[in-house]
This record gives C-alpha cells, sequence and structure tokens, in this order.
C-alpha cells in the first residue's frame, strides 16, 4: 500500500474510532433515543453527513465490531479441515474470541446495559443473531448433505444461536469459566445433530 494510502487509511480508522467514543459517551449520558446524529457528530467534530460516511445508522455505532466479527467468523468455519465438525470450528472461535474480548470492560458493559434497554437495539442485534445463525445452518447443512435452506441446518443454527446469546447475555462476572459453559452448550448441540443424523428426515 502507498505510503498516501496508508496514512489515508489511518485517518479514517481515528475518524471511526472518534465516532464510536463520542456516540458510546453520549449514549450513557443522555439514553440511545435521546442522542441523535447531529449530537453525535457535534461531539466527533465533524459534519452530520461526514458520519454516514461511516455508519448508516445510530444502531451500527452500538454495534461497530459487528461486521468484523461475523465475516471472521465465516471464514473460521467455511475453512475448517475435513475431519472438524462445525462445532469444534465453533467452539475454537469462541474460545479465542473469549481470550481478546473483557467481558467485564466498561464498554461490554455499557453496550449490554444500552442493548437491555432499547427496543431499536435489540431488534438490531436479533438480526446479528440471525446472520449468525445463517452462518452456521449453511456449515451444518454441509456436514449433513442437505441443502441450506432445509429445516433441520436451520434448526440447529436456531439453536446454537439461542445457546450463544444465553452465554453473552449472562452476568459476566458470575462466570467463572465461561469454556466451560460453551462446552455444555455445545456437547447438547452436538448431541442433538448426532441424533438428526440417525433420523430418517421427514417428508415434505
Amino acid at each position: 500500500m502507498p505510503p498516501t494510502a496508508g496514512l489515508r487509511e489511518r485517518k479514517k480508522q481515528r475518524t471511526r474510532d472518534t465516532i464510536v467514543r463520542k456516540a458510546m459517551a453520549l449514549f450513557r449520558k443522555r439514553g440511545f433515543d435521546a442522542t441523535t446524529v447531529a449530537d453525535i457528530a457535534a461531539a466527533a467534530d465533524i459534519a452530520p453527513r461526514t458520519f454516514f460516511a461511516y455508519f448508516e445508522t445510530k444502531e451500527a455505532v452500538v454495534f461497530h465490531d459487528f461486521d468484523a466479527i461475523r465475516d471472521r467468523f465465516a471464514e473460521r468455519l467455511r475453512a475448517r479441515s475435513a475431519d472438524e465438525t462445525t462445532f469444534d470450528a465453533l467452539r475454537a472461535w469462541v474460545v479465542e474470541w473469549l481470550e481478546e474480548e473483557d467481558l467485564l470492560s466498561p464498554q461490554h458493559e455499557a453496550r449490554h446495559e444500552l442493548v437491555r434497554t432499547t427496543p431499536a437495539l435489540q431488534a438490531r442485534e436479533r438480526d446479528n443473531q440471525a446472520a449468525f445463525g445463517a452462518i452456521i445452518a449453511e456449515s451444518v447443512a454441509g456436514e449433513l448433505g442437505v441443502p441450506v435452506d432445509s429445516l433441520r441446518p436451520r434448526m440447529v443454527g436456531a439453536a446454537a444461536v439461542s445457546a450463544l446469546a444465553a452465554l453473552d447475555h449472562a452476568d459476566a462476572a458470575a462466570l467463572e469459566d465461561p469454556v466451560a459453559v460453551v462446552d455444555e452448550a455445545l456437547a447438547f448441540l452436538q448431541g442433538g445433530l448426532d441424533v438428526l443424523r440417525r433420523r430418517p428426515a421427514p417428508s415434505s
């Protein structure tokens, strides 16, 4: 990458980080609904149109890291080896994510509190979870040798997302060993998938 291009990208990343930091501070102080895009732009010292060059909505700011996490997750499942199950790959990815993510950080707790109290963010979170469920369903469909839009992979994907969402919304301070909780959830899901393999699929 030419030096000027690298400088430009670093400047864009700094602007993006500033928008996120200022927006989250305003959300915590005023509440999500009471904070406008104009408020965020003024706090970040940018024009409102510049805000929309980085984020399409206020909700996207709260989930500013979602696209990168989703893409890494999809790549991890699609790149898994032939002898690695979907849930083996999912466990490895979750463990890596837990090592990187501080569940007790003020930023993490602030986002959870915003989502807990804001219907618009709850809707956005459900959409995000559905995207993860679709990625899991795609991987499971490959294991089962069935179309990705058939019932079984979609059912497994929805169950996996529900299990991960329960972990994500648990009291982080009370989780002595999050990986053990993940293992328990994945053992349950893998058992269900194994049962499905042994049962004939219901006729349409």
